[in-house]
């Protein structure tokens, strides 16, 4: 401590000292071991739990630090912001496949044979989707992150782009149309 921080051994601290028995209490519970094995795994349990609970809060803010680690760290944020900034024909793909779904089940040929059709079309549209964005991130990763570790973060993204919007964590934080951030 500087002379400036430091206090006048007469000025009141601001509390009162605690009691030798209450401040040996203190001490205890916190270091206390588990007294069982019940005990122990009651503890991890609700360590864990606090745990979670922090990672649910990460992924529903955009907290960096207490995201798991398959979202952490700069490329994997790119990654997401390329994804979150663009439309995908994949993000439409369980509504298509209701549709296409009920399409198939009416009694008509002609309804069948489109559902059939368009069926083909949409995994035609996302395969070239896919591919076209996988291209484009591979290429911008290299050329933004060329000495960090960028493994996976391509399969990350396509999968990434087959979730609704409003269903993606960790929840978007750019705007579609917006430019991904470095």
């Amino acid at each position: 401590m500087t002379s400036a921080n430091r206090r006048d051994p007469q000025a009141p601290k601001g509390r009162p000292t605690p009691k030798r028995s209450e401040a040996e209490a203190l001490r205890r519970a916190v270091v206390k071991p588990p007294a069982d094995r019940r005990e122990a795994a009651k503890r991890a349990r609700e360590a864990r739990r606090a745990e979670l609970a922090k990672q649910r809060e990460a992924l529903a803010g955009g907290d960096e630090r207490y995201l798991p680690a398959r979202d952490r760290g700069p490329v994997r944020r790119y990654a997401r912001d390329v994804v979150d900034s663009k439309w995908h024909v994949a993000e439409f793909f369980l509504p298509l496949a209701v549709l296409i779904l009920i399409m198939s089940m009416m009694p008509s040929v002609q309804v069948k044979n489109a559902s059939l059709l368009l069926w083909t079309g949409v995994i035609v549209m996302i395969l070239v989707d896919s591919l076209l964005t996988g291209f484009r991130l591979k290429k911008a990763l290299r050329e933004r992150f060329p000495d960090e570790n960028r493994r996976g973060a391509v399969a990350y993204a396509l999968m990434r782009t087959l979730q609704m919007r409003r269903m993606r964590l960790p929840k978007p934080q750019i705007a579609r149309g917006e430019a991904p951030r470095h």
